[in-house]
């Protein structure tokens, strides 16, 4: 049982988002656990959200998520992995100041010392991306 998680398939699936996240050469599971945390600080990031992945949740809530993520990883969080998520019909709030992926969000929502000075919704991308 991974993390206190059950159902159907858990490390299977586990195992999966591990290559889908580029952690499979550095983590596996044994025993229902992750073999290491022992790992950068984006790559904990990532597999906090295999965790998520797993949990199933309905919201998920990213303040600067990708900050930590290298180009290549940064590039798959933005233009697949968030997009499969709506895909499933989850909701998405996202916190982000890189404004070369605001086109994945459905409103942007543009604040200065926390007062909203715009807003602009699109028809395509996440729920919400918040600057």
């Amino acid at each position: 049982m991974l993390l206190g998680l059950s159902g159907d398939k858990v490390d299977e699936r586990a195992k999966e988002y591990l290559m889908s996240l580029g952690l499979d050469l550095k983590v596996s599971i044994v025993n229902g656990k992750f073999s290491t945390i022992n790992l950068s600080q984006g790559q904990r990031k990532r597999l906090a959200l295999l965790v998520a992945y797993l949990e199933d949740r309905q919201i998920y809530l990213f303040d600067e998520w990708a900050a930590d993520q290298d180009p290549r990883f940064k590039e798959i969080f933005y233009r697949t992995l968030l997009p499969d998520l709506k895909e499933k019909g989850k909701t998405i709030i996202l916190v982000s100041h890189d404004d070369r992926f605001y086109d994945v969000g459905d409103r942007i929502i543009t604040l200065d010392s926390g007062i909203v000075t715009a807003e602009t919704r699109q028809s395509i991308g996440l729920r919400a991306v918040l600057n």
